[in-house]
């Protein structure tokens, strides 16, 4: 019996590739975040859909890859180690998962924060607005039971004044 050798090719879309540095960039110390730019950071901050992709660019090769990143990093921090824990991160997880090599890691530091400035910045009009909804319902129910009080004490005098 002849055994025939199945031909195949393997390629990756430049989404896969930009998602795997995505996740691998989320516990990287000092890293606050990879950030998409002006009109990403918009849509961000107007709603809650921060994408593990925005601020990620990738250049996908039949055998290699190329990595562009836009990174905030923290106030105080040691941003060439920073960057070489990217690298070595990112090196790992795409070989690993793709067996592609990447040959290249671009980092440009876009800003620098400290935690508290960060935290600030990521508030969204989302969240504020669902805040200010919680804060009106709960408003609206303190303002209800004080007027069902103040019925009901109405009413009991009332009585007794009968």
């Amino acid at each position: 019996m002849e055994t025939t050798q199945i031909k195949s090719t393997l390629t990756y879309d430049d989404k896969v590739i930009e998602k795997i540095v995505g996740h691998a960039l989320e516990n990287v110390g000092g890293l606050l975040a990879v950030t998409g730019g002006f009109f990403s950071n918009i849509k961000n901050n107007l709603v809650n859909s921060a994408s593990v992709t925005d601020g990620v660019s990738v250049e996908v090769g039949s055998k290699e890859v190329a990595v562009d990143l836009a990174i905030i990093v923290e106030y105080g921090k040691d941003i060439p180690a920073i960057v070489e824990s990217i690298k070595a991160i990112v090196s790992q997880n795409v070989d690993s998962m793709t067996h592609l090599r990447v040959v290249e890691v671009n980092v440009n530091v876009v800003d620098i924060r400290t935690k508290e400035e960060h935290e600030a910045a990521s508030v969204t009009v989302q969240d504020r607005v669902t805040s200010a909804a919680s804060n009106t319902s709960q408003f609206v129910s303190e303002q209800t039971e004080k007027l069902k009080e103040t019925v009901s004490n109405t009413v009991d005098s009332d009585e007794t004044a009968k």
